[in-house]
């Protein structure tokens, strides 16, 4: 196994792929760790270890960390997989949808820039929702009108962020990216999971 990955290194062209996945795993983790403008971290974390249920442990596994942190990656790549998700979903309900796939390459295309729209519509959503009502509570130091937009801004742009990264690594990488990102994310979060067991 080691000799074929050192005869696989040997070639020029994996190993400028190799580096460009490991570079933008970097980016992703060090994004995981920067915070939105204008909130309290402290809150969060507080407001997170009294939750009972399992359900945000199982969503900051796929954030890597960054949903606890309330980075600017926070919303990270759900908002894809669930728009990924939906338009499946509405490639079998809609017929012009349905015409567009079996088109081949060009409908998959028109279909992938689609849901590159409901990825960043959906995380708009969700990270008004979470500013709005988390806001409210403490989260942001000050609730006004430039916090929210702020913290709204940063992270439906984080993660749209994470997407582009994701397509990056598809394209120029090794592998499908949104797969090696969701894999870096939970595997970032094993030696919390192991301290907390």
């Amino acid at each position: 196994m080691f000799n074929k990955l050192r005869d696989a290194l040997k070639i020029k062209e994996i190993r400028v792929k190799l580096l460009f996945t490991l570079l933008m795993i970097i980016i992703i983790r060090i994004g995981c760790q920067l915070p939105v403008p204008g909130v309290d971290p402290n809150y969060f974390r507080d407001w997170f270890n009294k939750q009972t249920s399992d359900a945000f442990n199982f969503l900051d596994a796929f954030t890597g960390g960054s949903f606890l942190n309330m980075s600017l990656l926070a919303l990270n790549i759900t908002p894809y997989i669930t728009s990924s998700i939906i338009m499946q979903l509405l490639t079998i309900a809609i017929p012009a949808l349905e015409e567009m796939q079996k088109e081949g390459g060009e409908g998959r295309k028109k279909i992938a820039s689609i849901t590159r729209y409901v990825t960043v519509a959906l995380a708009l959503i969700e990270s008004a929702a979470m500013t709005i009502s988390f806001g409210q509570g403490g989260l942001l130091r000050e609730y006004n009108a430039l916090n929210i937009i702020t913290a709204i801004v940063a992270l439906t742009s984080g993660s749209a962020f994470v997407m582009w990264i994701g397509e990056r690594i598809t394209e120029k990488g090794i592998g499908n990216g949104i797969s090696i990102i969701l894999l870096v994310n939970i595997i970032a979060r094993i030696p919390q999971d192991m301290q907390g067991l």
